[in-house]
């Protein structure tokens, strides 16, 4: 097998790590791409960061002003002593454009990274060009799923061991070889830091039942969403069915909805020639 690694996905390509004070969030996020290009967020999932994207920043890059960031209490951006509810996640990525001097852009969002994006498309309707659900969280709640996201997280961020923190990232994947030693350490680096713990707790307040119900895009929601969007899902998820996505491209008018075959929650890492062609297709052309 070839050597697999973030690094490996990473050379060649023109990129740059950086650091930029969103509304007093100091936010880390990996960019590529041209000022002037149209602009492109990434957004990461629960207890994810912005190596999530490696393997999509060059080939978004030479179409867009791509960034992938760490939303507040992930990967290595500030990580506040106060619960993360969606509301500060939104304040977070509008902020996040600001110092940038993004007027608008558009969000593609992976799990709970769908669920900010979507906040922020109703929030925010002005910035937002296109929309991108990626199995995104934020609509239909699958108990035993949200139990097993929470148990799992809490243990890896406790107890950061190899076997655990390898266990996490291969419950993201339909096909377990994918999660390299190289991944594994970077999460593990993250998962060690001082205060990380306090922050995962702070993370998982948004993923119990109350806080579904009270943040939960609610169907009248999702039809007021006039942002080009697409609902990208896949068959193997293990947070939610092809029926979820269904759902929700029906709910969302004008939405197209794609089915990415044999992948779990990381399309764009598991597949990324599949998820490069589809969403750089959708985002040039809809």
């Amino acid at each position: 097998m070839t050597h697999q690694s973030i690094w490996a996905d990473l050379q060649g390509v023109d990129f740059e790590q950086r650091y930029v004070d969103a509304g007093g969030v100091r936010t880390r996020y990996l960019h590529t791409g041209r000022k002037g290009q149209p602009a492109l967020i990434f957004i990461h999932g629960t207890g994810g960061h912005a190596e999530a994207y490696v393997r999509n920043l060059a080939a978004h890059g030479e179409h867009f002003d791509t960034y992938a960031l760490d939303l507040m209490g992930h990967g290595y951006s500030d990580k506040p002593d106060h619960d993360y509810t969606l509301p500060h996640y939104v304040a977070q990525v509008i902020a996040f454009m600001d110092a940038l001097g993004l007027k608008t852009a558009s969000l593609s969002g992976e799990s709970l990274g769908g669920w900010v994006a979507s906040h922020v498309t109703l929030a925010h309707p002005e910035r937002v060009d296109k929309l991108v659900l990626n199995t995104a969280a934020g609509d239909k709640v699958n108990q035993e799923a949200l139990a097993r996201l929470r148990e799992m997280s809490m243990a890896t961020v406790d107890d950061p061991t190899w076997e655990r923190l390898k266990g996490r990232l291969e419950w993201l994947m339909h096909d377990k070889s994918l999660v390299h030693d190289d991944l594994v350490r970077s999460r593990q680096a993250i998962y060690e830091q001082p205060g990380m713990k306090a922050a995962m707790r702070h993370v998982l307040s948004m993923h119990t039942p109350e806080t579904r119900r009270q943040y939960g895009v609610r169907d009248a929601q999702w039809q007021q969403i006039k942002a080009p969007t697409l609902v990208l899902w896949t068959d193997r998820d293990p947070t939610a069915s092809v029926a979820v996505g269904e759902a929700l491209h029906a709910a969302i008018p004008g939405s197209k909805l794609v089915v990415m075959k044999d992948c779990g929650h990381w399309p764009q890492f598991e597949d990324a020639e599949t998820f490069n062609r589809v969403h750089i297709d959708f985002l040039r052309h809809g």
